[in-house]
Parts: C-alpha cells; structure tokens; sequence
C-alpha cells in the first residue's frame, strides 16, 4: 500500500459503488469506517448526480473495535433493507475494514433476507477500481442471469425466426468518461441498422432487466475495463457472441458497424449498413483535410489514460489527425499487454504505472506539443506550460458537460477534432499575440475590443507623414495587409528599403520586400 497525493484509480470498493450505483433497486451495504463516506462526493459533486449512491455505510469508529462490529454490520444490512426495500442487496467490506476481518458475505446470509445477496470480495491492496467495478458487474449479473440461464433453451437465429436482431449494450456506468453521450451516440448508431436494444447495463438495469440478459443475440461491449470479464460469462453461458472494437474514432466506428452487422446477420451491402458507413453528421475528415489542420501535421502528442480511451485516442492521433504519438501509456495493468503492441507499433516505449510523478518525469522528457491524458495529466500539462485535452477517468466536475459531448459514434469523432484541436490553436494564437504584441492593436493598454462599453480608437491614419520614404499607392496596399500582420510587413518593408538607399518606398519596394523576406 502506497500513501499518494493523487491517485489514478480508488480501492476496489468504489468500483462496486459505481456499479450499484448504475443499477436500479440494488442497494449496497459496505462495512466500512467513519470518513470513507467521502466517496458520496464522487457522485454527487464531482459528477453532480440528483441523488446520492444507494449505499448504506456502517461507520464503525475506534471505541466500536473494543466491541461487536459483526452485530453492528448485521444491523446495518437489517436496517438497510426495511428502509430501501431493495430487489436484490450487494456486500462487502471497505479496504479498511477488511484489516478486521469480518464477513460480511456470512453475515448477511445469517439474516436469510428475502432477496438475494450478492457477497463481493476485493482484495483492496492489491486491486484497484476499475478492477472492482468489473468483478462486482460480474458477481452481480451471475447471480441475477445464472437461474434463467438453467431454464432458457438455445434462442434460433435472428434471421431464421424473422424477427430483428437483439443486442444488449454493457459497460456504461457512473463516473465513467462521457458514459452518459457515448452510450445515447451508440443506441442511435444501432437503431439506424435495425438492430433492437435489449439490456444495457449496469446503467439504469434492476436486477429482473439482468435475468434477460440471456435472450440477446450478441452483446456490445463498449468499456471492457468494465464489461469485458462479464461478456466472456455470458458467452460461456448462452453462447452470446460479443464486440471486440471499441466504437472511437471514425475508422474504429466503421470497424464496429461491420462488426455488428456481421454479428446481426446483415449483408454488407444492406442499405442501413451502407447508410450507417456513410456517417451523414461526419466532419473530421474534412476538418482534418483542411489547410487549418496542416497546422496538426506530425505535431508530438504524449497519450495517458485508461485502457479504452488511451488506445483509441492514439489511433486516430495518428491514423486521422496527423500528429505523431511520442508517449503512450496506461495505469491499467490489467491491458499492459495491449499498451506493449501498441507502443511497438508507434516506435515508443510503454509507459505502464500509477504514479503521477512518474508520469510527469515522462512527458517532461517527451516535450510533447499536445498532451492527451486525464485530469491529472490536465494539471501537469498546466505546470509544464503544455496545451492538454482530456480523454479519460479519473476526471472532474468540468469533464461532465451539460452538453452532448459523445466520444464513440461520428458525433463523437466530431467532438474528439474540437475538443484536441482547440488547446493546440489556442496556442497558435498565444504565440501570435507574443509575436506581434509590440504592435498598436495588441499594446498591454489595449482593452478587449469586444466588450460592448468599449469604443476602440479610430486607427491613426495611414497619412504618408514622410513623404519622403512612403508614397501613398504604397500605403494604401499596406492597409490592405490583415492587422496583425501589418506591422510587421512594415518593419520588413522599411528595413528592406533602408539597407539598398530607396526612398521613397513605392508599391514596387513593397512588393519588393515581401518577395525578399518570404525566401
């Protein structure tokens, strides 16, 4: 156990949180002592939810370790479940309360409730979050599915029984990044290839919604951090064949519409595949095509992140955008391996860790232009003076948008090229603002011209005050040169003039000058 400023990743129980949280009617009772109720803020300030987790914590504090904290966790789960009335109840202990080695499976069971108890074990020091919320979908959806999946015979072909076919949509979840955008972008995608949606879950699933999870065709799998390890079960349980392309980026969404209509049953020609491929709402391609975007061209991105996201936002680094990946990492051990192929492929050497400080020493060492990571890469990027857009959990309350801001689908690619782009040009105008702040227009004095109060002075004249070194043809050309750089053509211009003894300076020197300074 390491003590952390930051951490990437909380204990194992906040996984599980954010999957009760997700589900519906499913209540959540952690043994657990005073002060790790902070997790509440998770949800409720940082992703600003209406309500708080359907959790019950049993607060235990020092003077009750003298005493009976088993009766106190029994009374809890009693307590919890006259007042919550819940479908089906999960379990556990927090990664301090696991030192007193109560059991909280045993002891739940003991009160033989009239719902099902899903008892979760989490070794708190040596798994972390995302590992949590998986093996707790897991433990949850086995025993919600596993009756149905003893009395369901094999459900026929879609096309056989012509019918549409049935999918369900497995990952989203709590304080997931853009869960809420990605999963509306996705159940649209698949409307327009005629493909019904069955269950998504966790988010917004009751356990009665996880007993049919069996009578899909296929499952899409959009987080496998989260869902991955449950669409194996189901797949070994009802023969569900499951997606493998994780729907970012626009050759990744392409990649996921024929996946799925392959896993549908649906011709590659069909007219709905072929309309979805086309992508009507598509823009990146364009925008990355135009002279604006020249400016992105083999510019040094360092990517950190989760698994998910940290692939995909190198693949369309520099399979779509031009930039060139100088950094890859993750603090997902659980995908080392794909992080290893995939640093191989970019010519960089994988950066696999949870250590913030770590992560630092790298990019400072990269000088990336453009850091793609999350929140906490937000505040390093800040302190080394790099622009940064963030791509994944953990995040903050500004990473929840009230806005539809997807990252899957081809809004979301459309979404991905503003919100990477925009730190980089902000740059590009800081840098002109640098370059020409000598300039009239762009004086320290000078207030924003934009605010409605203000009355920007009449620019001065271009009276030819020196008759002797501007004609007015001259100045007149000059003052059709866009102002912030006009100035400087002015300088080049005089200095162009000053060195071969030409005066007065005629719209022949002007364009002179300019043909001399673009060589």
């Amino acid at each position: 156990m390491q003590l952390t400023l930051w951490t990437y990743e909380g204990p194992p129980h906040i996984g599980a949180m954010r999957i009760a949280t997700s589900l519906q009617n499913v209540h959540y009772v952690l043994h657990s002592p005073q002060g790790d109720t902070y997790a509440d803020l998770l949800f409720t300030m940082i992703e600003r939810r209406e309500a708080r987790p359907p959790v019950t914590y049993t607060t235990f504090q020092a003077r009750d370790l003298g005493a009976d904290t088993a009766a106190l966790f029994k009374n809890s789960v009693r307590d919890a479940y006259a007042r919550f009335k819940p479908d089906l109840m999960v379990v556990g202990a927090s990664c301090t309360a696991e030192l007193i080695q109560d059991d909280p499976g045993g002891l739940a069971h003991a009160l033989a409730l009239p719902i099902p108890v899903v008892p979760l074990e989490l070794p708190a020091y040596q798994k972390k979050e995302n590992w949590g919320a998986s093996e707790s979908f897991y433990q949850i959806v086995r025993a919600c599915a596993r009756p149905a999946a003893a009395a369901r015979p094999a459900r026929p072909p879609a096309s056989t029984e012509g019918r549409r076919p049935l999918c369900n949509i497995l990952g989203p979840t709590a304080l997931g990044f853009r869960y809420r955008d990605d999963l509306r972008e996705i159940k649209a995608l698949l409307g327009r290839l005629g493909i019904a949606i069955g269950v998504v879950a966790p988010l917004g699933a009751a356990p009665a919604d996880l007993a049919r999870l069996g009578e899909a065709d296929f499952n899409v799998v959009l987080y496998p951090e989260i869902a991955h390890l449950t669409a194996q079960w189901l797949q070994r349980q009802f023969g569900q064949p499951a997606t493998t392309t994780v729907p970012i980026g626009v050759g990744a969404t392409r990649r996921f519409i024929a996946e799925v209509a392959a896993l549908s049953g649906l011709a590659p020609d069909a007219p709905s595949v072929t309309a979805a491929l086309a992508g009507s709402t598509l823009r990146l391609p364009w925008y990355s095509r135009s002279v604006d975007s020249t400016y992105l061209t083999d510019k040094r991105v360092f990517i950190f992140g989760d698994a998910t996201h940290a692939l995909a936002a190198a693949r369309i680094a520099c399979d779509e955008l031009g930039l060139a990946v100088v950094g890859i990492g993750t603090y997902s051990r659980e995908f080392a391996r794909d992080f290893r192929a995939a640093a191989e492929t970019y010519g960089v050497k994988p950066l696999i860790t949870d250590d913030y400080l770590e992560v630092e020493r790298e990019i400072a060492a990269a000088e990336p232009a453009l850091v793609l990571g999350t929140q906490m890469e937000r505040h390093i990027a800040k302190r080394l003076g790099i622009p940064c857009a963030v791509i994944s959990a953990p995040i903050h309350v500004q990473d929840f948008p009230a806005h539809h801001a997807p990252y899957m689908g081809f809004e979301g690619a459309n979404a991905i090229f503003d919100a990477w782009i925009q730190p980089l040009m902000m740059g590009l105008e800081e840098h002109l603002l640098t370059m020409f702040r000598e300039d009239f227009e762009f004086h320290t004095a000078a207030p924003p011209s934009h605010l409605g109060r203000y009355v920007p002075q009449a620019s001065p004249p271009a009276a030819n005050t020196d008759p002797t070194r501007w004609v007015d043809e001259a100045l007149r050309e000059l003052a059709k040169i866009p102002f912030f750089v006009r100035g400087k053509a002015r300088r080049n211009t005089e200095k162009f003039a000053a060195e071969r003894g030409i005066s007065p300076i005629t719209l022949e020197t002007l364009y002179d000058a300019k043909a001399h300074f673009s060589h």
